[in-house]
């Protein structure tokens, strides 16, 4: 007992001094806080464990798997305008855009001759310096929205890159895109062929670029980017404003001069009218005038034949 009893002094008296030293009470807060701590850690990584099995990765809602449709391009309004063939030196433009605006010589030289009359050229029509066929290329990234087998044009592949902007590509065979393809820039859609329209041309591709439905010269954008054309819409409106408030001005003018005609006219029936009464006033007058002169001789040969009877 009295063994004991000296075993559980001296550990008393041992833990005494240790709790007497300064750093007992803050080595004994450090350790309890690096122990809380630790569990804490433990405890959310067994959380996020769990979580994470419990995911569904064929679900829509995870981040970076909401579509199935593939990503557009951003920048698609950076691309330029290219030619819609694999080696553009290899090629030769057998016929030019048709420009309203151009020369004389080279209205001409774009009309295409078809069924006894001349049609203007609303594209270029390309075709290899040997006459072989060729793959046709997508000049620009973008969306088939049409492709029509066509007796006459030879097959139309045509391809949306933005709103009211488009490419068409006829002549065409071996057409291997469907409506609704997105297609990157060149990507291969179809082969050169033959057309009834433009037989003179032998193996080729119309190429045709449009904006709101109505053809630009191809040759004006190859290089260029989408932006340019957009570009060229803001300063169409810009015109059209111009153009309307020009308008509104001449009509506003034009009520004006319709007032200052009339009061011209006016004026010149009034001067009419003075004339006729002045030429009616001297036409009556000579015959008052001669009126009364034969008045007046009739009384002068009446008085001589009173005076001669006297």
């Amino acid at each position: 007992m009295r063994e004991e009893e000296k075993k559980r002094s001296s550990q008393d008296s041992s833990f005494k001094r240790f709790m007497k030293k300064r750093w007992a009470f803050p080595a004994i807060y450090i350790a309890s806080a690096a122990i809380i701590l630790t569990g804490v850690l433990w405890y959310q990584s067994s959380d996020n464990a769990t979580d994470t099995d419990s995911y569904d990765y064929e679900a829509t809602d995870i981040t970076g798997k909401k579509y199935d449709e593939p990503a557009l391009e951003v920048n698609r309004a950076m691309e330029n305008f290219v030619m819609p063939v694999q080696d553009p030196d290899s090629v030769v433009i057998q016929k030019q855009f048709y420009d309203y605006d151009g020369k004389a010589e080279e209205q001409e030289a774009a009309l295409v001759f078809y069924n006894n009359t001349y049609h203007p050229n609303t594209g270029i029509d390309i075709s290899m310096k040997d006459g072989e066929t060729f793959d046709v290329l997508a000049a620009l990234s973008g969306t088939v929205t049409k492709v029509e087998e066509d007796a006459l044009l030879g097959n139309v592949i045509e391809v949306e890159h933005d709103k009211g902007i488009v490419t068409q590509y006829q002549s065409v065979t071996e057409m291997n895109v469907e409506v609704g393809d997105q297609v990157e820039q060149g990507a291969a859609l179809a082969k050169a062929g033959e057309s009834l329209f433009n037989e003179e041309a032998g193996v080729h591709v119309h190429f045709e670029i449009r904006k709101d439905g109505l053809p630009v010269n191809p040759l004006d954008y190859f290089n260029k980017p989408l932006s340019s054309l957009q570009e060229l819409e803001q300063s169409d409106d810009t015109d059209a404003a111009d153009n309307s408030g020009a308008n509104e001005e001449n009509d506003e003018a034009a009520p004006s001069e319709d007032k200052s005609t009339e009061e011209s006219g006016t004026t010149d029936e009034d001067a009419g009218q003075t004339d006729e009464d002045k030429s009616t006033d001297t036409e009556e007058d000579p015959a008052e005038n001669s009126e009364d002169e034969g008045q007046t001789d009739d009384q002068v040969e009446g008085e001589t034949t009173e005076s001669t009877d006297a």
